[in-house]
């Protein structure tokens, strides 16, 4: 195949799957690429993460992490790291969306797995990793007005922006020590489902390579207010009375999980819009409404007052109206 990277074949041999079969695997909004092995029965899936775009480290890192606290991390069975190649345990084809797209009947069950599984993971040491603190929250959020307001041509305050957002998260970083584990991308399409989860099968974790150390409610929101697939109120509510109850979660954390979600949907409109603009990727604008929504309905708790006035006097009301309509 013409269109391979240049020393796959090398890597593989040195594997110890030469003459493997080599299948390409539709990619993400990143410079990885993936491609499915298959040798003699078996299969394997290789990823492809090259410098300087890309860094495999802290994938390998954080795998090793997971595995060690009894999570289903793939097994990493061989590295090259300073060009890019990691060969992996292949989970096989059914990341959770897709499985659910056939199995609507699975909903719950699929859910309370990858709901049990935070739960375990937020209940080991939290990892070796950098903290989730107010400028990593401020880099992310600051993307709406770097990207998404220009695209809009909408004149907006900045500063201001900041400021909302920094004094809403005052009480929320107060509260997100001790640490856990955040994966931050933990959403239906990162959950690879190893069997029907409605007879206890367990899941798979990829792409968690960014994660930090943070606030518990963090990839809740990402599970909860997937940008790509539709969880209903009811589902979202049973859910986290799930998590709750198997946590002890305090009183606050309703707010701290709207402040959250706030910053992350803030935050993926931003990164939507610029995979458009920049990146000549326009089909992740068509998410944006429904991340939009559950903006809007986290934007209505208390604790996201001062960024809510920001909305009010800043975002047109007919923008808001559209789910955040499409750049100007």
């Amino acid at each position: 195949m013409s269109d391979l990277p240049t020393g796959i074949d090398q890597f593989i041999a040195n594997a110890g799957w030469g003459d493997a079969a080599i299948d390409p695997i539709p990619g993400d909004a990143s410079f990885r690429r993936y491609f499915r092995l298959r040798k003699n029965g078996e299969s394997a899936m290789l990823m492809h993460a090259p410098p300087p775009h890309e860094d495999p480290g802290p994938f390998i890192e954080v795998a090793k992490y997971l595995v060690g606290h009894g999570l289903r991390a793939p097994e990493i069975i061989a590295a090259q790291p300073e060009t890019g190649w990691v060969l992996l345990e292949d989970f096989g084809n059914d990341r959770m969306r897709d499985w659910l797209d056939r199995n609507p009947g699975g909903e719950q069950a699929a859910y309370e797995g990858a709901i049990d599984a935070l739960v375990h993971l937020h209940k080991a040491p939290a990892g070796p990793f950098a903290p989730y603190d107010m400028a990593a929250y401020a880099r992310e959020f600051g993307l709406f007005t770097e990207w998404y307001c220009p695209a809009q041509a909408l004149e907006v305050d900045t500063a201001g922006f900041a400021r909302a957002f920094t004094e809403a998260f005052q009480p929320l970083l107060a509260r997100q020590q001790p640490w856990v584990t955040v994966l931050r991308d933990y959403h239906a399409e990162n959950i690879m489902l190893l069997g029907d989860p409605r007879h206890g099968a367990g899941q798979g974790l990829i792409d968690f390579q960014d994660a930090l150390v943070g606030h518990a409610a963090y990839d809740l929101v990402s599970l909860l207010q997937d940008a790509r697939r539709d969880v209903s109120p009811d589902l979202e509510r049973d859910m986290l009375a799930r998590y709750a109850a198997a946590t002890g979660a305090g009183e606050h954390f309703a707010a701290d999980y709207a402040l959250l979600g706030a910053q992350r949907n803030a935050k993926i409109v931003g990164i939507f819009t610029r995979l458009c603009m920049r990146d000549g990727k326009p089909r992740y604008l068509d998410l944006i409404p429904r991340v939009w929504s559950a903006m809007e309905r986290d934007l209505a708790h208390p604790a996201l007052e001062p960024v809510a006035r920001w909305f009010d006097a800043n975002i047109p009301p007919e923008i808001r109206a559209s789910g955040g309509g499409r750049p100007a």
